[in-house]
């Protein structure tokens, strides 16, 4: 069961098209958010109930709820093929985020949440050595995990042989590059990669990549939060292609 908490979290749920099974509300909530949340529910026809504060805080498992949780839908993979047909469906140049290996559910979640803001077509993730789209990833994306289209192969570099084949370049985020993000060329068909958070990228899927960028560093760290790195990146392919 993924649950969804908190009112803003369960207000974008509702509006974003993210399959909601049904909303609990507590029954000593009271605001403009939570009459939204019932308003969007009716017209969506969810169902909703009130429920005392204890069963609220039971069924999302964290104390910071605000009374509102939200339960979705499970998350359903797709492939490649089906990724490429949604950018041509919008007559657009396929745009994709690959996961190598991301094992924290924030980092995870908050990367899909910032390639749906940015327009990518879909993620692709390794089905082993990666955090699962779990409760978490679908809170932190604001429930967006569950609508974005995304791949689970067994293999991402032999994926990425597959997107070549299809024309798409590999961007790869490594922090000992030569070349900065915004020097890339990121109107043609693309992908971009974000690395581990602590090993980053796996060699074979470095040397895979058509370009290495880095983001340019000040202030005495040499490394991004791999979501912080990899949201710079994205919005740079957006920046771009408008």
């Amino acid at each position: 069961m993924n649950v969804i908490s908190g009112r803003k979290p369960v207000l974008e749920a509702l509006t974003g098209g993210t399959p909601v099974e049904k909303v609990l509300i507590s029954s000593s909530a009271r605001g403009e958010a939570v009459d939204e949340i019932v308003k969007l529910a009716r017209r969506k026809n969810v169902p909703f109930k009130f429920l005392p504060p204890d069963q609220i805080d039971r069924t999302a498992r964290e104390k910071n709820n605000q009374g509102v949780v939200a339960v979705a839908g499970t998350k359903e993979f797709t492939d490649i093929g089906e990724l490429m047909a949604a950018a041509a469906a919008k007559h657009e140049k396929p745009f994709f985020l690959i996961f190598d290996e991301i094992e924290d559910v924030h980092n995870l979640g908050a990367l899909i949440r910032t390639a749906v803001c940015v327009g990518a077509h879909g993620g692709i993730v390794p089905k082993h050595h990666n955090a699962p789209v779990n409760e978490t990833v679908v809170k932190t994306s604001a429930g967006a995990s569950l609508t974005f289209p995304m791949a689970r192969v067994t293999n991402i570099a032999q994926t990425i042989d597959e997107l070549k084949e299809h024309g798409v370049w590999i961007v790869g985020t490594e922090m000992t590059a030569e070349k900065e993000f915004t020097a890339v060329d990121y109107t043609v068909p693309v992908a971009v990669v974000v690395g581990n958070e602590g090993k980053g990228m796996r060699r074979l899927v470095r040397e895979k990549c058509d370009f290495l960028v880095k983001i340019p560093m000040k202030g005495g760290f040499d490394s991004l939060n791999a979501s912080v790195a990899g949201a710079l990146v994205l919005y740079e392919v957006l920046r771009q292609r408008r």
